[in-house]
């Protein structure tokens, strides 16, 4: 269990997320405060002298009950055809430097709802906000926004960099600042992906590397530099000073990669059968986790690799004990569960791309992130198939997307 020491700071890291994530956010209007009905008046009480005669006090009325406000994101739902929806549940990659013609198609014919930039791009701002806007304007669900995002944690994972967009340090360099400090940065960083169309950055990594000697055996995190220190209270402060200092310029973020990649000793972008034969439900290094789902974190992404000691049947994309156990129910989170790559990661080739999107929305997942556009018609095919013949993969289609325009609802992005 972690120390009183990392629980401390994970609770004050919490509550610096909350605080920017609730009232930070300069291009987001505050909520508007609900009047409540005048103060109750004081009614004078006839004396015993009063003649049975008087006019009796009339009795304040009793106050209009306004209807309730309209759910945007059951509006935008209900005007959706079953293939939009299911658009909603897709993010697709496009290089940051110009869109591709495959994920303009898959936006205008297959409705993907969202999209990422990637590869690197060294023009500044000018050339990824030029994508995105010709991205978007292929949406064809009338009035919904789009989710554009990207990978901009520092080191060596930052997609966009040159003019207006200064080259970041790596996690593990930013986790030896004070924690205000980081948070300050990281709003300008999140300014900087404002000006390039950005919405939705894919970080920070929560995942806890157990020591520097640990990280030399660690391809994904550790020798990347992508950690914030080497224990759950650091990852945990640090991580959700990013976070919240993304979140007080209007930029989402979605932590990962639950339930973490700090222990593994393969990457699941280059190899197949990657395990973690440490981690348990109730593990201390999902500290970092548990604190960002308290603070209001509005993504999660999932793993692909497989966690024998939870699921050992099968990666923890697909597997409804990581999602709907250990994530929705054991921490509560209630936002949108994004998957890590399901395109060309080789941890997941054994699977066919149809059965991959499939097999993560019935595992409790609502959004299938594929980096490279080729396989989205298949993905798209097999779900459309899927919730026409299944009732029960319909009810997880519409609630999942429900989830995704409850986010977009939140980062102002219905009508």
């Amino acid at each position: 269990m972690p120390s009183r020491h990392a629980l401390l700071a994970t609770v004050t890291a919490a509550t610096l997320l909350g605080a920017a994530a609730a009232g930070g956010c300069a291009t987001r209007p505050p909520r508007r405060a609900v009047t409540t009905s005048a103060s109750r008046s004081e009614v004078t009480q006839p004396s015993s002298t009063t003649p049975s005669t008087s006019t009796p006090t009339r009795r304040p009325s009793s106050p209009a009950v306004a209807p309730p406000a309209p759910d945007p994101a059951r509006t935008a739902l209900a005007r959706m055809t079953l293939a939009q929806r299911v658009g909603q549940l897709f993010m697709v990659g496009s290089p940051a430097t110009s869109p591709s013609p495959a994920t303009l198609a898959a936006v205008s014919r297959l409705h993907v709802g969202n999209v990422m930039l990637t590869g690197r791009s060294y023009a500044g701002t000018a050339a990824p906000a030029r994508t995105a806007r010709a991205l978007r304007a292929n949406a064809t669900a009338a009035g919904v926004g789009m989710f554009v995002a990207t990978d901009q944690e520092g080191g060596q994972v930052q997609v966009l960099q040159g003019p207006g967009i200064p080259a970041m340090p790596a996690a593990l360099s930013q986790g030896g600042m004070a924690p205000a400090r980081l948070q300050a940065l990281a709003g300008g960083w999140g300014r900087q992906l404002r000006a390039a169309g950005v919405n939705l950055d894919l970080a920070p990594v929560l995942d806890v590397v157990p020591g520097a000697a640990a990280a030399r055996t660690n391809p994904p995190v550790g020798a990347l530099g992508r950690e914030y220190g080497y224990t759950p209270a650091t990852v945990a402060s640090h991580g959700l000073a990013f976070a919240a200092g993304m979140r007080s310029v209007g930029v989402d973020v979605a932590v990962k990669h639950f339930p973490g990649l700090g222990r593994v000793h393969q990457n699941t972008d280059t190899s197949a059968r990657v395990t973690d034969e440490v981690t348990t439900r109730h593990d201390p290094f999902l500290v970092p986790f548990a604190a960002a789902v308290r603070a209001g974190a509005p993504f999660v992404m999932i793993s692909t690799a497989t966690y024998t000691r939870v699921d050992p049947a099968r990666p923890a994309a697909f597997s409804p004990t990581v999602i709907g156990g250990m994530l929705r129910h054991d921490l509560g989170f209630g936002g949108v569960v994004i998957s890590d790559d399901l395109a060309n990661a080789r941890q997941v080739s054994a699977w066919t791309p149809g059965a991959r999107a499939v097999g993560f929305l019935s595992a409790g997942g609502d959004m299938v992130l594929v980096v490279d556009a080729a396989p989205v018609a298949a993905m798209q095919r097999a779900v459309l198939a899927r919730a026409g013949a299944d009732a029960t993969f319909r009810a997880k289609v519409d609630a999942a997307a429900l989830r995704v325009l409850r986010a977009k609802a939140a980062a102002h992005l219905l009508p």
